[in-house]
Protein backbone atom coordinates (compact mmCIF):
# COMPACT_ATOMS: atom_id res chain seq x y z
CA UNK A 1 0.00 0.00 0.00
CA UNK A 2 2.95 2.68 1.17
CA UNK A 3 4.39 1.78 -2.51
CA UNK A 4 1.83 2.47 -4.32
CA UNK A 5 1.42 5.50 -2.56
CA UNK A 6 4.79 6.69 -3.66
CA UNK A 7 4.09 5.92 -7.56
CA UNK A 8 0.32 7.61 -7.52
CA UNK A 9 2.83 10.39 -5.44
CA UNK A 10 5.26 10.85 -8.06
CA UNK A 11 3.17 10.22 -11.39
CA UNK A 12 1.38 13.60 -10.23
CA UNK A 13 4.47 15.53 -9.71
CA UNK A 14 4.88 17.78 -12.84
CA UNK A 15 8.72 16.97 -14.83
CA UNK A 16 9.85 20.05 -14.02
CA UNK A 17 13.42 18.86 -16.24
CA UNK A 18 11.55 18.44 -18.98
CA UNK A 19 10.02 21.79 -19.17
CA UNK A 20 12.06 24.15 -20.66
CA UNK A 21 11.12 27.77 -20.49
CA UNK A 22 11.85 30.66 -23.26
CA UNK A 23 14.35 33.36 -22.22
CA UNK A 24 14.73 36.73 -24.04
CA UNK A 25 17.90 38.24 -23.76
CA UNK A 26 18.10 41.72 -23.27
CA UNK A 27 18.39 44.11 -26.24
CA UNK A 28 22.71 44.95 -26.81
CA UNK A 29 24.26 46.75 -24.00
CA UNK A 30 27.62 47.04 -25.54
CA UNK A 31 28.98 46.42 -29.07
CA UNK A 32 32.18 45.33 -31.02
CA UNK A 33 32.54 44.71 -34.76
CA UNK A 34 35.73 43.96 -36.37
CA UNK A 35 35.38 43.86 -39.67
CA UNK A 36 37.79 41.69 -42.27
CA UNK A 37 37.97 42.39 -46.30
CA UNK A 38 37.11 40.46 -48.55
CA UNK A 39 40.50 37.55 -48.74
CA UNK A 40 39.43 36.77 -52.17
CA UNK A 41 39.42 40.55 -53.58
CA UNK A 42 42.56 42.10 -55.46
CA UNK A 43 44.29 44.89 -54.65
CA UNK A 44 43.00 46.85 -57.63
CA UNK A 45 39.23 45.18 -57.32
CA UNK A 46 36.65 47.73 -56.04
CA UNK A 47 34.17 46.87 -53.14
CA UNK A 48 31.39 44.72 -54.18
CA UNK A 49 28.24 47.12 -53.01
CA UNK A 50 25.60 44.26 -54.06
CA UNK A 51 27.57 41.26 -52.87
CA UNK A 52 30.12 42.24 -50.01
CA UNK A 53 32.00 39.40 -49.72
CA UNK A 54 34.27 40.08 -46.47
CA UNK A 55 33.47 39.06 -42.89
CA UNK A 56 32.78 40.53 -39.47
CA UNK A 57 33.53 39.45 -35.78
CA UNK A 58 30.43 40.85 -33.82
CA UNK A 59 30.50 40.74 -29.84
CA UNK A 60 27.55 41.61 -28.01
CA UNK A 61 27.04 41.75 -24.14
CA UNK A 62 23.52 41.42 -22.74
CA UNK A 63 22.03 40.38 -19.97
CA UNK A 64 20.02 37.59 -19.02
CA UNK A 65 16.94 36.39 -16.30
CA UNK A 66 17.59 32.36 -16.03
CA UNK A 67 14.76 30.30 -14.59
CA UNK A 68 15.84 27.33 -12.10
CA UNK A 69 16.88 24.02 -14.23
CA UNK A 70 16.64 23.96 -18.47
CA UNK A 71 15.95 27.53 -20.21
CA UNK A 72 15.90 28.51 -24.00
CA UNK A 73 17.54 31.57 -23.87
CA UNK A 74 16.72 34.16 -27.11
CA UNK A 75 19.06 36.47 -28.72
CA UNK A 76 16.95 38.84 -31.09
CA UNK A 77 17.98 41.02 -33.57
CA UNK A 78 21.33 39.32 -35.06
CA UNK A 79 23.14 39.70 -37.70
CA UNK A 80 20.91 37.80 -40.57
CA UNK A 81 24.29 36.73 -42.19
CA UNK A 82 25.30 34.67 -38.96
CA UNK A 83 27.41 31.79 -39.13
CA UNK A 84 26.05 30.12 -36.28
CA UNK A 85 28.12 27.49 -36.24
CA UNK A 86 30.66 30.17 -35.10
CA UNK A 87 28.64 31.41 -32.34
CA UNK A 88 30.23 31.46 -28.55
CA UNK A 89 27.92 32.54 -25.36
CA UNK A 90 30.18 33.24 -22.00
CA UNK A 91 28.96 34.26 -18.88
CA UNK A 92 26.72 31.24 -18.34
CA UNK A 93 27.12 29.47 -15.60
CA UNK A 94 25.55 25.78 -17.13
CA UNK A 95 27.25 26.70 -20.29
CA UNK A 96 25.85 25.89 -23.57
CA UNK A 97 23.72 22.96 -24.21
CA UNK A 98 22.38 23.47 -27.95
CA UNK A 99 22.71 26.26 -30.25
CA UNK A 100 20.12 26.92 -32.62
CA UNK A 101 19.27 29.60 -35.70
CA UNK A 102 15.60 30.25 -36.29
CA UNK A 103 15.04 29.72 -40.62
CA UNK A 104 12.07 31.58 -40.37
CA UNK A 105 11.10 35.45 -40.11
CA UNK A 106 8.09 37.20 -39.78
CA UNK A 107 6.20 37.67 -42.98
CA UNK A 108 2.89 37.72 -44.34
CA UNK A 109 3.48 33.69 -45.28
CA UNK A 110 4.77 33.25 -41.76
CA UNK A 111 1.88 34.74 -40.22
CA UNK A 112 -0.66 32.66 -42.34
CA UNK A 113 1.21 29.49 -41.60
CA UNK A 114 1.53 30.05 -38.04
CA UNK A 115 -2.83 30.91 -38.10
CA UNK A 116 -3.18 27.81 -39.60
CA UNK A 117 -7.49 26.39 -38.38
CA UNK A 118 -7.20 29.86 -35.87
CA UNK A 119 -9.35 33.09 -36.44
CA UNK A 120 -8.58 35.81 -37.90
CA UNK A 121 -10.75 39.08 -38.67
CA UNK A 122 -10.40 39.96 -42.67
CA UNK A 123 -12.08 43.21 -43.78
CA UNK A 124 -13.29 44.53 -46.97
CA UNK A 125 -13.53 47.78 -48.18
CA UNK A 126 -16.16 49.17 -51.03
CA UNK A 127 -14.55 50.89 -53.13
CA UNK A 128 -17.79 52.23 -53.99
CA UNK A 129 -19.14 53.23 -51.00
CA UNK A 130 -15.84 53.80 -48.96
CA UNK A 131 -17.51 51.37 -46.52
CA UNK A 132 -15.87 48.90 -44.21
CA UNK A 133 -17.16 45.69 -43.15
CA UNK A 134 -15.37 43.19 -40.92
CA UNK A 135 -16.09 39.72 -39.37
CA UNK A 136 -14.45 36.69 -38.39
CA UNK A 137 -12.85 33.90 -40.36
CA UNK A 138 -10.61 30.92 -40.45
CA UNK A 139 -7.35 29.86 -41.59
CA UNK A 140 -7.78 26.70 -43.71
CA UNK A 141 -5.39 26.25 -46.01
CA UNK A 142 -1.34 27.62 -46.01
CA UNK A 143 0.31 29.97 -47.77
CA UNK A 144 2.13 27.99 -50.43
CA UNK A 145 -0.78 27.87 -53.00
CA UNK A 146 -3.48 30.77 -51.95
CA UNK A 147 -5.55 31.30 -49.02
CA UNK A 148 -9.01 29.78 -48.31
CA UNK A 149 -10.96 31.12 -45.23
CA UNK A 150 -14.16 29.96 -43.89
CA UNK A 151 -16.56 32.61 -42.80
CA UNK A 152 -20.12 32.49 -41.44
CA UNK A 153 -20.54 32.39 -45.36
CA UNK A 154 -18.70 29.17 -46.19
CA UNK A 155 -15.22 28.67 -47.60
CA UNK A 156 -13.85 31.62 -50.06
CA UNK A 157 -10.06 32.09 -51.34
CA UNK A 158 -9.17 35.55 -50.28
CA UNK A 159 -8.92 38.36 -52.95
CA UNK A 160 -11.08 36.72 -55.58
CA UNK A 161 -13.69 38.75 -53.97
CA UNK A 162 -12.79 41.58 -56.10
CA UNK A 163 -12.84 43.64 -53.45
CA UNK A 164 -10.21 45.37 -51.33
CA UNK A 165 -9.40 42.69 -48.81
CA UNK A 166 -6.99 43.15 -45.22
CA UNK A 167 -6.55 40.61 -42.66
CA UNK A 168 -5.95 41.48 -39.45
CA UNK A 169 -4.24 38.91 -36.77
CA UNK A 170 -4.71 39.30 -32.73
CA UNK A 171 -1.20 38.02 -32.02
CA UNK A 172 2.28 36.40 -33.23
CA UNK A 173 2.68 32.96 -33.77
CA UNK A 174 4.95 31.35 -31.32
CA UNK A 175 8.53 31.00 -32.74
CA UNK A 176 8.26 34.27 -34.99
CA UNK A 177 10.22 37.76 -34.95
CA UNK A 178 10.38 40.76 -36.99
CA UNK A 179 14.38 39.90 -36.65
CA UNK A 180 17.20 37.03 -37.27
CA UNK A 181 17.22 35.16 -33.89
CA UNK A 182 20.02 33.15 -32.36
CA UNK A 183 18.99 30.57 -29.47
CA UNK A 184 20.63 28.21 -27.01
CA UNK A 185 19.71 26.00 -24.50
CA UNK A 186 21.44 26.10 -20.90
CA UNK A 187 20.99 24.89 -17.49
CA UNK A 188 21.34 26.95 -14.32
CA UNK A 189 20.10 25.12 -11.14
CA UNK A 190 19.53 28.05 -8.91
CA UNK A 191 18.40 30.63 -11.35
CA UNK A 192 19.29 34.21 -11.46
CA UNK A 193 20.80 37.22 -13.68
CA UNK A 194 23.79 37.32 -15.87
CA UNK A 195 25.71 39.71 -18.05
CA UNK A 196 26.63 37.38 -20.83
CA UNK A 197 28.80 37.95 -24.19
CA UNK A 198 27.55 36.47 -27.42
CA UNK A 199 30.31 36.69 -30.46
CA UNK A 200 30.27 35.35 -33.47
CA UNK A 201 31.05 36.02 -37.40
CA UNK A 202 28.71 37.14 -39.51
CA UNK A 203 28.79 37.09 -43.49
CA UNK A 204 28.19 40.23 -46.02
CA UNK A 205 30.95 42.49 -44.81
CA UNK A 206 33.82 44.41 -46.51
CA UNK A 207 36.47 47.69 -46.49
CA UNK A 208 39.13 49.33 -47.85
CA UNK A 209 41.06 52.01 -47.29
CA UNK A 210 40.60 55.44 -49.56
CA UNK A 211 43.38 58.15 -50.27
CA UNK A 212 43.79 61.83 -51.34
CA UNK A 213 46.87 62.61 -51.95
CA UNK A 214 47.79 66.94 -52.60
CA UNK A 215 50.96 67.50 -54.51
CA UNK A 216 53.05 70.65 -53.22
CA UNK A 217 54.83 73.04 -55.38
CA UNK A 218 57.87 70.87 -55.53
CA UNK A 219 61.80 72.08 -55.06
CA UNK A 220 62.56 72.58 -59.04
CA UNK A 221 64.82 69.58 -58.87
CA UNK A 222 62.31 67.10 -58.99
CA UNK A 223 61.65 66.94 -54.99
CA UNK A 224 58.09 67.24 -54.20
CA UNK A 225 56.05 67.38 -50.89
CA UNK A 226 52.45 66.08 -50.92
CA UNK A 227 49.33 65.89 -47.80
CA UNK A 228 48.01 62.94 -47.50
CA UNK A 229 44.63 61.77 -46.12
CA UNK A 230 43.31 58.18 -45.55
CA UNK A 231 40.06 57.06 -45.25
CA UNK A 232 38.70 53.74 -44.10
CA UNK A 233 35.63 52.84 -46.28
CA UNK A 234 33.39 50.12 -44.21
CA UNK A 235 30.28 47.97 -45.89
CA UNK A 236 27.56 46.55 -43.95
CA UNK A 237 25.03 44.57 -46.41
CA UNK A 238 23.06 42.75 -43.51
CA UNK A 239 19.55 44.26 -42.86
CA UNK A 240 20.63 45.43 -38.98
CA UNK A 241 22.27 47.91 -37.88
CA UNK A 242 24.84 48.22 -35.16
CA UNK A 243 24.58 51.14 -32.99
CA UNK A 244 27.34 52.89 -30.97
CA UNK A 245 29.68 49.88 -31.52
CA UNK A 246 33.54 49.62 -30.66
CA UNK A 247 34.56 49.58 -34.99
CA UNK A 248 37.53 48.23 -35.51
CA UNK A 249 39.32 46.80 -39.39
CA UNK A 250 41.75 44.49 -39.89
CA UNK A 251 44.30 45.06 -42.80
CA UNK A 252 46.38 41.72 -44.50
CA UNK A 253 45.78 38.48 -45.96
CA UNK A 254 44.17 36.34 -44.01
CA UNK A 255 43.72 32.29 -44.45
CA UNK A 256 40.50 31.46 -44.81
CA UNK A 257 38.93 27.66 -45.71
CA UNK A 258 35.59 28.19 -44.82
CA UNK A 259 32.50 29.15 -47.22
CA UNK A 260 31.06 31.82 -44.81
CA UNK A 261 28.24 32.33 -47.42
CA UNK A 262 26.86 28.87 -47.66
CA UNK A 263 27.53 28.63 -43.52
CA UNK A 264 25.69 31.99 -43.00
CA UNK A 265 22.32 30.35 -45.06
CA UNK A 266 20.70 33.73 -43.74
CA UNK A 267 16.24 33.45 -42.67
CA UNK A 268 13.84 33.40 -44.63
CA UNK A 269 10.50 35.67 -45.07
CA UNK A 270 8.23 33.59 -46.43
CA UNK A 271 5.75 35.29 -49.32
CA UNK A 272 1.91 34.83 -49.34
CA UNK A 273 0.90 33.56 -52.90
CA UNK A 274 -2.64 34.25 -53.29
CA UNK A 275 -4.13 32.38 -56.60
CA UNK A 276 -7.42 33.70 -57.57
CA UNK A 277 -9.65 30.98 -59.41
CA UNK A 278 -11.87 32.43 -62.26
CA UNK A 279 -15.74 32.39 -61.20
CA UNK A 280 -17.78 30.54 -63.88
CA UNK A 281 -16.29 27.58 -65.62
CA UNK A 282 -13.05 28.29 -67.97
CA UNK A 283 -15.21 26.92 -70.75
CA UNK A 284 -17.94 29.73 -70.37
CA UNK A 285 -15.77 32.46 -68.84
CA UNK A 286 -16.44 34.11 -65.77
CA UNK A 287 -19.91 35.74 -65.41
CA UNK A 288 -19.08 39.18 -64.05
CA UNK A 289 -19.24 41.75 -66.39
CA UNK A 290 -15.69 43.94 -67.80
CA UNK A 291 -17.50 46.95 -66.37
CA UNK A 292 -19.24 45.82 -63.13
CA UNK A 293 -14.90 43.97 -62.66
CA UNK A 294 -13.96 47.11 -63.56
CA UNK A 295 -15.97 49.47 -60.98
CA UNK A 296 -15.50 46.47 -57.80
CA UNK A 297 -11.38 46.63 -58.76
CA UNK A 298 -8.94 48.04 -56.42
CA UNK A 299 -7.77 51.57 -57.47
CA UNK A 300 -4.15 52.51 -58.31
CA UNK A 301 -1.48 52.03 -55.27
CA UNK A 302 -0.73 55.24 -52.99
CA UNK A 303 2.59 56.75 -54.22
CA UNK A 304 5.66 55.71 -52.98
CA UNK A 305 6.91 57.70 -49.80
CA UNK A 306 9.28 60.41 -50.32
CA UNK A 307 13.32 59.29 -50.68
CA UNK A 308 14.77 60.40 -47.20
CA UNK A 309 16.70 63.47 -46.59
CA UNK A 310 20.26 61.98 -47.04
CA UNK A 311 23.19 60.90 -49.72
CA UNK A 312 22.31 57.82 -51.53
CA UNK A 313 25.01 55.96 -53.60
CA UNK A 314 24.30 52.50 -55.58
CA UNK A 315 21.08 52.06 -53.05
CA UNK A 316 23.32 52.35 -49.70
CA UNK A 317 23.39 54.89 -47.75
CA UNK A 318 26.76 56.70 -47.29
CA UNK A 319 27.38 57.59 -43.29
CA UNK A 320 30.72 60.01 -43.18
CA UNK A 321 32.43 60.09 -39.97
CA UNK A 322 34.31 63.65 -40.08
CA UNK A 323 34.06 67.11 -39.26
CA UNK A 324 30.33 68.68 -38.70
CA UNK A 325 31.96 72.24 -38.56
CA UNK A 326 35.61 73.70 -39.45
CA UNK A 327 36.89 73.92 -35.59
CA UNK A 328 35.85 69.79 -34.88
CA UNK A 329 38.31 67.27 -35.58
CA UNK A 330 37.39 64.54 -36.89
CA UNK A 331 37.42 61.15 -35.60
CA UNK A 332 40.19 59.07 -36.33
CA UNK A 333 41.46 55.46 -36.05
CA UNK A 334 44.42 54.14 -34.41
CA UNK A 335 46.91 51.85 -35.81
CA UNK A 336 47.49 48.69 -33.69
CA UNK A 337 49.57 45.92 -34.25
CA UNK A 338 47.84 42.26 -34.40
CA UNK A 339 50.53 39.35 -34.83
CA UNK A 340 51.75 40.04 -38.90
CA UNK A 341 48.34 42.17 -39.43
CA UNK A 342 47.25 45.38 -38.69
CA UNK A 343 44.52 46.28 -36.49
CA UNK A 344 42.66 49.88 -36.80
CA UNK A 345 41.05 50.87 -33.94
CA UNK A 346 38.06 53.99 -34.00
CA UNK A 347 38.18 55.53 -30.62
CA UNK A 348 34.47 56.86 -30.17
CA UNK A 349 31.64 54.67 -30.73
CA UNK A 350 30.19 54.43 -34.00
CA UNK A 351 27.13 53.33 -36.11
CA UNK A 352 27.41 50.53 -38.57
CA UNK A 353 23.93 51.36 -40.28
CA UNK A 354 22.38 48.68 -41.99
CA UNK A 355 22.62 48.58 -45.86
CA UNK A 356 24.90 51.38 -45.66
CA UNK A 357 29.00 52.31 -46.08
CA UNK A 358 30.83 54.34 -43.39
CA UNK A 359 33.62 56.27 -43.53
CA UNK A 360 36.22 57.35 -40.94
CA UNK A 361 39.47 58.51 -41.63
CA UNK A 362 42.95 57.13 -39.88
CA UNK A 363 45.46 58.86 -41.85
CA UNK A 364 46.56 62.38 -41.84
CA UNK A 365 50.46 63.92 -42.91
CA UNK A 366 50.54 67.10 -43.93
CA UNK A 367 54.12 66.73 -45.02
CA UNK A 368 55.68 64.14 -47.42
CA UNK A 369 58.85 64.04 -49.42
CA UNK A 370 59.03 62.48 -52.64
CA UNK A 371 59.95 63.06 -56.12
CA UNK A 372 58.56 62.84 -59.61
CA UNK A 373 60.24 60.35 -61.85
CA UNK A 374 59.87 60.37 -65.61
CA UNK A 375 59.82 56.71 -67.36
CA UNK A 376 60.06 55.55 -70.49
CA UNK A 377 61.05 51.80 -71.86
CA UNK A 378 63.67 51.06 -74.42
CA UNK A 379 63.70 47.56 -74.97
CA UNK A 380 66.38 45.36 -76.60
CA UNK A 381 66.26 45.48 -80.50
CA UNK A 382 63.90 48.63 -80.39
CA UNK A 383 63.07 49.69 -84.21
CA UNK A 384 63.27 53.42 -84.69
CA UNK A 385 59.56 55.16 -83.29
CA UNK A 386 58.32 58.57 -83.20
CA UNK A 387 58.64 60.51 -80.06
CA UNK A 388 56.11 59.64 -77.38
CA UNK A 389 55.32 60.93 -73.85
CA UNK A 390 56.77 59.65 -70.38
CA UNK A 391 55.10 57.86 -67.92
CA UNK A 392 54.82 60.24 -64.62
CA UNK A 393 55.83 58.31 -61.29
CA UNK A 394 55.36 59.41 -57.88
CA UNK A 395 57.48 57.93 -55.72
CA UNK A 396 58.35 58.23 -51.98
CA UNK A 397 59.51 55.33 -48.79
CA UNK A 398 57.73 54.53 -46.39
CA UNK A 399 59.03 55.74 -43.22
CA UNK A 400 59.89 58.63 -41.05
CA UNK A 401 62.30 60.11 -42.45
CA UNK A 402 59.82 60.64 -45.43
CA UNK A 403 57.10 62.12 -43.35
CA UNK A 404 55.12 58.31 -43.65
CA UNK A 405 56.40 55.52 -41.55
CA UNK A 406 53.35 53.77 -41.35
CA UNK A 407 50.97 50.78 -42.85
CA UNK A 408 49.19 51.30 -45.81
CA UNK A 409 46.17 49.37 -46.45
CA UNK A 410 45.19 48.58 -49.99
CA UNK A 411 43.06 50.69 -51.59
CA UNK A 412 42.04 53.81 -54.18
CA UNK A 413 44.45 56.79 -54.31
CA UNK A 414 43.47 60.21 -55.77
CA UNK A 415 46.14 62.38 -57.07
CA UNK A 416 45.50 66.40 -57.14
CA UNK A 417 48.19 69.27 -58.02
CA UNK A 418 47.45 72.72 -57.23
CA UNK A 419 46.75 75.44 -60.30
CA UNK A 420 45.60 79.05 -61.05
CA UNK A 421 42.16 77.13 -61.21
CA UNK A 422 42.59 75.30 -57.77
CA UNK A 423 42.96 71.60 -57.03
CA UNK A 424 43.20 69.56 -59.92
CA UNK A 425 42.78 65.57 -60.58
CA UNK A 426 46.17 64.53 -62.16
CA UNK A 427 45.81 60.17 -61.53
CA UNK A 428 43.57 57.84 -59.73
CA UNK A 429 45.93 54.66 -58.74
CA UNK A 430 45.28 51.66 -56.78
CA UNK A 431 47.88 51.03 -53.84
CA UNK A 432 48.73 47.43 -52.67
CA UNK A 433 49.48 46.83 -49.20
CA UNK A 434 52.34 48.65 -47.57
CA UNK A 435 54.18 47.83 -44.96
CA UNK A 436 56.67 50.58 -43.09
CA UNK A 437 59.92 50.47 -44.71
CA UNK A 438 58.18 49.98 -48.50
CA UNK A 439 59.03 51.92 -51.74
CA UNK A 440 55.84 53.27 -52.43
CA UNK A 441 55.16 54.60 -56.13
CA UNK A 442 51.76 55.78 -57.77
CA UNK A 443 51.30 56.53 -61.53
CA UNK A 444 50.23 59.59 -62.72
CA UNK A 445 50.04 59.21 -66.75
CA UNK A 446 51.67 60.44 -69.13
CA UNK A 447 53.71 64.28 -69.94
CA UNK A 448 53.86 65.81 -72.95
CA UNK A 449 56.40 67.71 -71.50
CA UNK A 450 59.02 64.79 -71.34
CA UNK A 451 59.17 62.68 -74.52
CA UNK A 452 61.05 60.09 -75.73
CA UNK A 453 62.11 58.17 -78.64
CA UNK A 454 63.94 54.83 -78.80
CA UNK A 455 65.88 52.90 -81.84
CA UNK A 456 68.37 50.66 -82.48
CA UNK A 457 71.45 52.01 -84.44
CA UNK A 458 73.14 48.75 -85.34
CA UNK A 459 72.84 47.64 -88.89
CA UNK A 460 72.42 43.79 -88.31
CA UNK A 461 69.50 42.31 -86.84
CA UNK A 462 69.76 41.20 -83.40
CA UNK A 463 67.23 38.08 -83.77
CA UNK A 464 70.12 36.47 -86.21
CA UNK A 465 72.88 37.17 -84.36
CA UNK A 466 71.91 37.24 -80.57
CA UNK A 467 75.27 37.07 -79.41
CA UNK A 468 76.44 40.36 -80.91
CA UNK A 469 76.36 43.38 -79.27
CA UNK A 470 73.63 46.15 -80.38
CA UNK A 471 73.97 50.12 -80.22
CA UNK A 472 70.81 51.78 -78.85
CA UNK A 473 69.84 55.03 -78.51
CA UNK A 474 67.02 57.41 -76.79
CA UNK A 475 66.39 60.87 -77.56
CA UNK A 476 64.67 62.88 -74.63
CA UNK A 477 63.23 66.14 -74.72
CA UNK A 478 62.25 68.25 -71.64
CA UNK A 479 60.17 71.39 -72.29
CA UNK A 480 59.55 71.98 -69.09
CA UNK A 481 61.02 75.28 -67.07
CA UNK A 482 62.55 72.42 -64.33
CA UNK A 483 65.03 69.89 -64.15
CA UNK A 484 63.19 66.41 -64.86
CA UNK A 485 64.51 63.00 -63.84
CA UNK A 486 64.24 60.23 -66.57
CA UNK A 487 64.43 56.51 -65.86
CA UNK A 488 64.97 54.53 -68.90
CA UNK A 489 64.32 50.54 -68.81
CA UNK A 490 66.73 48.94 -71.20
CA UNK A 491 65.32 44.95 -70.58
CA UNK A 492 65.80 41.93 -67.92
CA UNK A 493 68.99 41.61 -66.32
CA UNK A 494 68.23 37.43 -66.34
CA UNK A 495 68.23 37.56 -69.58
CA UNK A 496 70.23 40.94 -71.42
CA UNK A 497 74.06 41.89 -71.12
CA UNK A 498 74.04 45.86 -71.14
CA UNK A 499 77.26 47.80 -71.42
CA UNK A 500 77.56 51.67 -71.12
CA UNK A 501 77.36 54.74 -69.35
CA UNK A 502 75.26 54.52 -65.83
CA UNK A 503 73.58 50.72 -67.24
CA UNK A 504 74.69 49.22 -63.56
CA UNK A 505 71.81 49.74 -61.81
CA UNK A 506 68.80 46.54 -61.15
CA UNK A 507 65.73 47.64 -60.10
CA UNK A 508 62.57 45.31 -59.98
CA UNK A 509 64.66 43.24 -61.83
CA UNK A 510 64.86 45.30 -64.70
CA UNK A 511 68.45 47.12 -65.94
CA UNK A 512 68.13 51.08 -65.68
CA UNK A 513 69.49 54.03 -66.46
CA UNK A 514 68.42 57.11 -64.50
CA UNK A 515 69.84 60.30 -65.61
CA UNK A 516 68.72 64.05 -65.38
CA UNK A 517 67.54 66.55 -68.36
CA UNK A 518 68.15 70.31 -67.72
CA UNK A 519 64.97 72.47 -68.48
CA UNK A 520 63.99 73.19 -72.06
CA UNK A 521 66.07 70.80 -73.66
CA UNK A 522 67.12 67.51 -75.40
CA UNK A 523 69.80 64.83 -74.59
CA UNK A 524 70.83 61.23 -75.98
CA UNK A 525 71.81 58.54 -74.49
CA UNK A 526 73.25 55.48 -75.45
CA UNK A 527 74.30 52.09 -74.64
CA UNK A 528 74.93 48.59 -76.18
CA UNK A 529 72.89 45.60 -75.45
CA UNK A 530 73.11 41.21 -76.13
CA UNK A 531 71.39 38.65 -75.09
CA UNK A 532 72.84 36.44 -72.38
CA UNK A 533 71.83 33.29 -73.10
CA UNK A 534 74.65 31.31 -73.68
Amino acid sequence: MRRAAILFALAIVPDVAGARQTVEASDPEALAVTVYRDPGRDADEEMDRDWPKGFAMVSETRTVTLPPGESTVRFEGVAEGMVAVSAIVTGLPGGTIEKNRNAELLSPGALVNGMLGNRVTITRTNPATGRARSEQAIVRTRADGGLVLQTGEGFEAVRCAGLPETLTFDRVPTGLSAQPVFSIDTRDASGGTYRVVLTYLAWGFDWQANYVATLGQGDGQGGVDLALTSWLTLLNDNGQSFPDAELMAVAGTLNVESDFEALAAPPQAERLRLTCYPLGSTASGSPIRYRARQAYAPGPPPPPPPAPMMARMDDAAIEVTAAKRAEVAPVMAGEEELGDLKLYRVPEPITVAAKGLKQVAFLRKERIDGRLVYEIGCPPGQSAEGFRPAARMLETVNDEEHGLGVALPSGGVAIFEPSSYGPLLVGEENLRDHAEGQDVEIALGTSPQVQAACRRTSKHDPDEKPRKWNRMEAEITNALPTPVTVRIALGWSAYWDVRGRGTGSVRDGMREIETTIPANSDRKIRWRVRSSDQ
